[in-house]
C-alpha cells in the first residue's frame, strides 16, 4: 500500500508529495513540528500537542495554518489513509514559500503544512524496552531556544549519529555547567537509590515534553516522589535507574551510560511500572 501525505490542502501519494524549493522550512529551517503517538488508530494526547504547537508558532511568529479542529481532522485522516493502528503521525508547519531572504516575508505568504503517518513495530518496541537502551553523553551545542519544537535539528542529528557510532541508542546533552539537559530526541530521567525520580525543570534548557507532562501525573497518582532539578552524568551513572521519555518511546529504560552499567544493568522496577501505567493517564482522540 502506498503511503499518503497531506501537503498544503491535498492528500498525495508519498512519492508525489513535495514542497516548493523556496519553502522557508527547506531554506532556513524556519518552521516547527509535532509528533503524536497513534495507538488503536487514535491520537494520544492530541490537545497537549496542539497547545505546544500553538506556543511554538507564537514564539516564532508563524501564523496558524488552520483551526485546530480542522488540523485534527487532517491528522486523523492521514492516519486512516495510511491504516496506522500503532505508530506516529508527524506534523510540520513552516513560514511558507517566498523569495529567499532572511527577514520575514510579507504577511500575505501563507504557512506551509505537511502531515505524514507511519506504523511502528509494537513487538520490537516492547522488546527494546524489556532489554533497555544505552546512552552516551555529548556536549550541548544547540541554540538556547530548545523550548521551541523547531525543525532546526542538525545538532540533534549529529548527537544521535555519535550515539549510533558508539553502539548506543540515544545521546544526552551536557551543558557548560556540567549538568545533563535532555536527550537528542527525548527527555532524560534518573531514579535515585532511595526511590526519588529526578528530571530537569522545563523552565529552561529543555523541551517541555508531552510524555514528560503526562508522566508527572502518573507519578503523582502512584505516589512516586519527583524532583525537578539538574543532575550530572556522574550522578546518572551511579543512579539506581535511568530512563528516557518521548512520544515514540513512551518510557524507555536506560541500562548503561557512557559504557557504565546503571543499577544492575537491567530495566528498573520504577521505569517498568511507569511504562505499564502511562496510557491509563493519556487522552485518546
Amino acid at each position: 500500500m502506498s503511503r499518503i501525505a497531506y501537503v498544503n490542502g491535498r492528500y498525495r501519494n508519498l512519492r508525489d508529495a513535495c514542497v516548493n524549493v523556496e519553502d522557508r522550512g527547506y531554506q532556513f529551517a524556519d518552521g516547527v513540528y509535532e509528533v503524536c503517538e497513534v495507538r488503536g488508530r487514535k491520537l494520544v494526547d492530541f490537545p497537549r500537542h496542539m497547545a505546544r504547537l500553538q506556543r511554538s508558532l507564537r514564539e516564532l511568529r508563524i501564523a496558524e495554518p488552520m483551526p485546530l479542529s480542522a488540523l485534527g481532522i487532517v491528522m486523523r485522516e492521514v492516519v486512516r489513509r495510511n491504516r496506522v493502528i500503532y505508530g506516529l503521525v508527524y506534523l510540520q508547519v513552516t513560514r511558507g514559500v517566498a523569495r529567499r531572504d532572511h527577514a520575514f516575508p510579507p504577511t500575505t505568504v501563507k504557512p506551509s503544512i505537511v502531515v505524514t503517518a507511519r506504523p511502528l513495530n509494537y513487538a520490537k518496541n516492547q522488546q527494546t524496552a524489556a532489554n533497555g537502551i544505552k546512552v552516551v553523553t555529548v556536549p550541548e551545542n544547540r541554540w538556547p531556544r530548545v523550548d521551541i519544537k523547531s525543525v532546526s535539528l542538525l545538532p540533534n542529528v549529529l548527537a544521535k549519529q555519535e550515539a549510533r557510532e558508539k553502539g548506543a541508542y540515544e545521546a544526552w546533552y551536557v551543558g557548560s555547567d556540567g549538568f545533563i539537559t535532555e536527550g537528542a530526541s527525548s527527555n532524560a530521567w534518573i531514579v535515585t537509590k532511595d526511590g526519588r525520580v529526578v528530571t530537569r525543570s522545563a523552565e529552561s534548557g529543555i523541551l517541555a515534553g508531552i510524555t514528560r507532562a503526562v508522566l508527572m501525573e502518573v507519578m503523582e497518582a502512584l505516589q512516586i516522589r519527583l524532583e525537578e532539578r539538574p543532575f550530572t552524568p556522574a550522578e546518572a551513572r551511579e543512579a539506581a535507574e535511568a530512563f528516557v521519555t518521548s512520544a515514540s518511546q513512551i518510557v524507555m529504560p536506560v541500562v548503561a551510560i557512557d559504557g557504565q552499567i546503571v543499577g544492575n544493568g537491567r530495566p528498573g522496577a520504577v521505569a517498568r511500572r511507569l511504562r505499564e501505567e502511562f496510557h491509563r493517564f493519556s487522552a485518546f482522540s
